[in-house]
């Protein structure tokens, strides 16, 4: 069993399940390490994600796809135009799907597959969709992504092409998570939602592990994107826990960055009580108007003696580019808008020239540039002619008998919710392609003769095809 206690009252609950809310006072729930019961750390084998397994929850199986491990590179060309001694990018495109979530994908489906788990459920604004599609793709395991309006192209051929399940659902991302509270309680799916399970930092916190044994120490800052807060405040964790296993002797500051468009966690740190007034950035990965980890974020700035700064989207298109001219190394912009931030810091003498510096780069710029605008097209047909095809196996059971709502949802493999069935059904009803007539107190549907001619004019379609 592992132990999870409330970030709030302190309420312990052991359980191999990732709960994250308290049954007490609906407080966070967070995994902690009983130091006693591990005794001496050692971590074996070459630097990757499982190297650090006895400082990670408890899990009997290992689903992997060869994650973490990632390079830590020293930045020389960027660092001599910025007056910098020491910067280093630690480069997590390298990770299987090219970003950082590989690592909570590894830990959520190694959990999945020891709780018998078939199908994962995941709101996602990018990053986190791909990865678990990925994961659940080699391991035999249904997923379910919902997305919201405005998602990076290149995530979305990820899922598309791991053969993800996807919902667009609301124009942020925070609409998207409250679906997926909501369909987890009604389905019983595996909630891999990264703001809501808390195996997601305990997976993220190994990128601290990793930066402080490829340094030999830790660095003065680390600067860190931060979109729902939790990235930052897994590797505050993650420096916590190697202090307190005095593997280290000091933590480094943490500095969080967001875009001026969308910055309610720097907000929160400065103690500005303001709305955001027309919300809008183009680092989509970090578009989320209400992240549920703010608290512990600005927690993990002021107990590391970090700082919050914002950047302009202009300021991370410029940092993009710069990366990848002077390091070869193509960014997403949250990720670029890590370098934008260092270089207001060194401005404003936050950040000191002869400081040791580490910028994380969470995701791929392949996964962003307007270059795969092209497969926008392609996302928009593959959401719509999905809707479409499950339209036509309903039609098509119908065709066959009368049947009613609970055979057709068995029948298409019980891969989408009965709810979501229903609703197919009603839309076929009001475009009158089915007729519903009571017997015995159940609903029966039966297809119309308006039905049989879609059925037959999509036949003709396919065989010109």
């Amino acid at each position: 069993m592992n132990l999870l206690i409330c970030l709030n009252c302190g309420e312990k609950v052991e359980t191999d399940a990732p709960k994250y809310k308290c049954e007490k006072c609906g407080g966070p729930l967070e995994y902690k390490i009983e130091y006693g019961k591990i005794g001496n750390v050692k971590f074996t084998g070459e630097i990757s994600f499982w190297r650090y397994r006895s400082l990670l929850p408890k899990v009997k199986n290992i689903a992997t796809l060869r994650e973490g491990g990632t390079p830590l590179y020293r930045a020389n060309r960027l660092a001599g135009q910025m007056g910098l001694s020491n910067l280093y990018l630690k480069d997590e495109t390298r990770n299987p799907t090219n970003s950082f979530r590989d690592r909570a994908a590894a830990l959520m489906v190694s959990n999945m597959l020891d709780l018998g788990f078939s199908t994962a459920l995941c709101a996602s604004n990018g990053n986190m969709g791909a990865s678990l599609a990925a994961y659940c793709a080699k391991y035999g395991l249904t997923c379910h992504v919902i997305i919201p309006k405005n998602v990076d192209v290149g995530k979305i051929a990820q899922m598309i092409i791991y053969d993800a399940i996807i919902e667009e659902y609301g124009v942020t991302v925070d609409e998207s998570i409250g679906r997926a509270e909501k369909l987890a309680e009604e389905t019983g799916w595996y909630q891999a939602t990264s703001a809501l399970n808390p195996l997601v930092i305990e997976a993220q916190k190994t990128i601290a592990y990793e930066i402080a044994e490829q340094l030999g120490g830790v660095p003065d800052a680390v600067i860190v994107p931060m979109g729902s807060g939790g990235t930052i405040y897994s590797l505050w964790k993650g420096f916590r826990e190697l202090y307190e296993l005095d593997r280290i002797k000091e933590v480094p500051k943490l500095i969080g960055v967001q875009s001026d468009g969308c910055s309610p966690i720097v907000n929160a740190y400065v103690g500005k009580d303001e709305k955001l007034v027309n919300p809008m950035t183009r680092a989509t990965s970090i578009f989320v108007l209400n992240p549920l980890k703010k608290d512990l974020a600005v927690k993990a700035i002021k107990e590391s003696r970090g700082a919050a700064v914002t950047v302009s989207d202009k300021e991370i298109l410029e940092a993009e580019q710069e990366i990848a001219r002077m390091e070869g190394l193509f960014a997403e912009p949250a990720s670029s808008g890590t370098i934008a931030a260092l270089k207001k810091l060194l401005k404003e003498s936050i950040i000191d020239r002869d400081e040791t510096v580490v910028c994380l780069i969470t995701g791929s710029g392949l996964k962003a540039t307007d270059i795969l605008q092209a497969l926008h097209k392609k996302r928009k047909m593959a959401v719509i002619g999905a809707e479409f095809s499950t339209k036509e196996k309903i039609l098509r059971i119908i065709s066959k008998k009368k049947t009613y709502g609970y055979e057709i949802w068995k029948e298409l493999g019980k891969t989408m919710t009965r709810t979501a069935v229903y609703q197919h059904l009603n839309e076929l009803q009001n475009r009158g392609l089915i007729a519903i007539h009571v017997e015995g107190g159940r609903k029966y549907f039966s297809i119309t003769q308006r039905g049989k001619r879609v059925l037959e004019a999509l036949d003709e379609i396919k065989a010109l095809l």
